[in-house]
């Protein structure tokens, strides 16, 4: 084993990074033996440095990240501190001053990707990042590794721990949305503010880097089609169970039949419960890979936590110091497709769709015309009425969304339709 240390900068020092430097501090000498070498935590550049941290010591606190990065002697920077700027320019910063990159940065990887990983690659230095998704599941290394011999055709998964919690409760308790945030904020599975979480922001991100890597193409967030769970009520449940289904929220990457494109969207989306992800449960993750030789692959486990975080970030970090240690470097961009990202009007699903419609005859009739107009063939209608009123349930078969949202639209305008009660995509079957 080589005795000179690894040095090691830290950006951030919140739920994550306070775990990290407690790992890397309790666990020194099984880091050092799996590594090689010695692993030194230099410096560890923070926001607050008046605040307690328990178990650091107080010496290796900065409020200058960027003079840290610079040094010249750090070996590897793990960054922890989330969003596009500073974050960018630090790690970008890294790379010029001889040092390799960890970081659980998902919102950046996803934005601008691209500069970080040309960035890496102009001065020999490794970026990984398998903590900015999923939390502690392995899922990027076997993207870019396992599967780099193999033609990855879909990603579908439940990405986000907060919204699967919310849905789940609103599913098996049968809590309405707002009690089932509450209850998730209380326990801390939500932020004081959850939009990045139920309005799809954070699952869109995640979804962007995994098409990336699944397609070998270059998939922006901006490229992610999204929509959040703020609209989804305890009648779509109902509904759902109905159907033999539950509802989640679903990151899914797909590529074309023909090969030429590839899609990226997040959404609810109804599953029936005799799929896998059907039963992942309270604020877990679970995602499936289907490659054209391997198959179904699935992973599954906690998608957040300081530890579990933690955990995917020190596994990165033995890697980037054992490739530094044998000159050696990991996988950089692979975007040799440059495939084009569709938008979600070309994506292929299913819908199901209640409405509210005048409990008269030949309204079944009308409703089935436009459906044919459009060219969405119908797969099971359930209708009830009551006193001049009834809901009409249609499940369609798999169509273009576009030609889904365009018959959903020309229901709207019929004399005999009083109202679009719900509109849920169908997926997993």
């Amino acid at each position: 084993m080589r005795t000179r240390p690894l040095k090691v900068a830290l950006l951030g020092c919140g739920v994550v990074g306070s775990e990290v430097a407690r790992i890397m501090t309790t666990h020194a000498d099984d880091l050092a033996a799996r590594t090689g070498a010695p692993l030194e935590l230099a410096g560890i550049a923070v926001r607050r440095p008046s605040k307690v941290r328990e178990g650091i010591d107080p010496a290796l606190i900065t409020t200058d990240a960027t003079a840290l990065v610079r040094r010249g002697d750090i070996d590897v920077v793990i960054e922890v501190i989330g969003g596009i700027e500073p974050a960018r320019a630090l790690i970008t910063t890294a790379f010029e001053h001889g040092a390799s990159v960890v970081s659980a940065n998902k919102a950046l990887l996803a934005t601008d990707g691209t500069t970080l990983y040309d960035a890496a690659a102009l001065h020999g230095k490794d970026l990984y990042f398998e903590a900015a998704v999923a939390g502690a599941i392995p899922l990027i290394r076997p993207l870019r590794e396992s599967l780099a011999g193999d033609t990855v055709n879909r990603v579908l998964g439940i990405v986000n721990g907060t919204t699967n919690f919310i849905l789940d409760r609103m599913d098996s308790a049968g809590a309405g949305y707002s009690e089932a945030l509450d209850e998730a904020t209380a326990l801390g599975y939500a932020e004081a503010d959850p939009t990045a979480d139920v309005e799809g922001f954070d699952a869109a991100a995640k979804a962007a880097i995994l098409a990336g890597i699944a397609f070998h193409t270059r998939v922006r967030l901006d490229d992610v089609h999204r929509e959040g769970i703020s609209d989804v009520t305890s009648a779509d449940l109902a509904s759902a169970k109905r159907m033999g289904c539950t509802v989640k929220l679903l990151a899914i990457c797909e590529r074309a039949a023909d090969g030429r494109s590839v899609t990226a969207r997040v959404h609810p989306a109804m599953i029936p419960l005799s799929h896998p992800l059907a039963s992942v449960r309270e604020a877990y993750n679970a995602v499936f890979v289907e490659a054209e030789n391997a198959g179904q692959l699935m992973f599954y486990g906690p998608g957040a936590g300081g530890p579990q975080t933690a955990s995917a970030v020190l596994g990165d970090l033995v890697a980037v110091c054992r490739n530094t240690l044998s000159g050696a470097k990991g996988p950089g961009e692979s975007a040799y497709t440059q495939l084009p990202v569709s938008s979600m009007g070309e994506a292929v699903t299913r819908y199901h769709i209640s409405l509210d419609v005048a409990d008269k005859p030949g309204v079944l009739a009308q409703v089935a015309t436009v459906f044919a107009e459009h060219g969405v063939s119908i797969d099971t209608v359930r209708q009830k009425g009551k006193d001049g009123e009834a809901s009409l349930v249609v499940v369609t078969h798999r169509a273009p969304d576009a030609a889904l949202s365009a018959t959903v639209e020309a229901l709207r305008k019929l004399d005999t339709v009083r109202g679009v009660a719900s509109i849920m995509r169908v997926e997993g079957e």
